[in-house]
């Protein structure tokens, strides 16, 4: 894999937004912090233009994503939000520059694209982390803030997690990747496509019935990308909009069953996602996860 230089006080920050619309007044806040920790902040051009629900125009935000990939002054690129719309772009950024030259991009949820995309690609490590919106939350833990600076500035991470009745002991290593569930379903068969095979998958997901939940997994395991992973990370899955009696099994009940006939360890409760806790993931980076009594993830 290819890593991004870490970054140092001084270095440059782009915020950027590939994706929904924004508030500006979170996108300052998030800078603060961000000048706060010694980083230069741009702000893409065109990143409050608010466009049909998109921050943007699908020209103008892939033209200030393609600046900020192209632009030898940046260190790393933190996309604004994610909602929708990254995959309206994706095909037509350039990334012969980035490729020579990486730089850390920082985003999840509908950020899963440019993650699944650049690991595919061009083996080019990126950030699964909180974006504008976290830094604002008065939900958002600490944890997931300093989780975020600390991959950033090449700190060590080691998350421990405690055990869920549903993991299943074992010790994994392998180069992570996934994203958000619904995003990695929305990105088969296409050149973003999430590759699995040897691989650590982590998955997240908002915001989906249960039953809807079941059919993502039945088509990855369909589409042969559960069978050969080295290992499962299963991260929050909450604000389902209907219970788990209306299916018969919550959602982390339907994932066990889904892979109950594989081998490879599976950990549950990974606090990354759409919730509280956060924490930044290293997407490409080659990990180490056990699970006994409690769960140790080492990157």
């Amino acid at each position: 894999m290819n890593r991004p230089p870490f970054l140092s006080k001084g270095d440059s920050i782009a915020i950027v937004g590939p994706a929904g619309k924004i508030d500006q007044s979170v996108v300052l806040k998030a800078a603060s912090v961000l000048r706060e920790w010694g980083l230069q902040v741009q702000l893409a051009h065109h990143l409050f233009d608010d466009f049909f629900g998109f921050s943007a125009s699908d020209e103008d935000r892939k033209n200030d994503l393609q600046e900020a990939l192209d632009d030898p002054t940046i260190k790393a690129i933190m996309c604004a939000r994610g909602g929708y719309g990254t995959n309206r772009i994706i095909d037509f950024l350039n990334f012969e520059y980035f490729r020579k030259n990486p730089k850390w991009l920082i985003g999840f949820s509908d950020i899963t694209v440019l993650h699944n995309h650049i690991l595919n690609n061009f083996g080019i490590e990126t950030i699964h982390g909180t974006m504008c919106n976290d830094f604002v939350s008065e939900n958002t833990s600490s944890e997931t803030i300093e989780s975020l600076r600390k991959v950033l500035f090449g700190e060590k991470t080691t998350y421990h997690v405690e055990p869920h009745s549903l993991s299943k002991r074992g010790i994994a290593k392998g180069i992570l990747t996934g994203g958000n569930l619904a995003i990695l379903i929305s990105l088969l068969g296409t050149a973003s496509d999430v590759q699995t095979s040897g691989k650590i998958l982590f998955i997240e997901e908002v915001g989906e019935y249960h039953y809807r939940i079941d059919r993502m997994m039945i088509q990855l395991k369909r589409a042969g990308k559960l069978k050969n992973l080295a290992g499962l990370i299963v991260g929050e899955f909450n604000d389902m909009p209907d219970k788990a009696e209306n299916f018969g099994k919550s959602a982390y009940e339907i994932i066990a069953d889904v892979v109950s006939e594989f081998n490879y360890p599976v950990l549950f409760g990974f606090p990354a996602g759409h919730g509280k806790d956060n924490r930044s993931l290293i997407f490409g980076r080659e990990i180490t996860f056990e699970i006994k009594e409690t769960a140790v993830v080492t990157f």
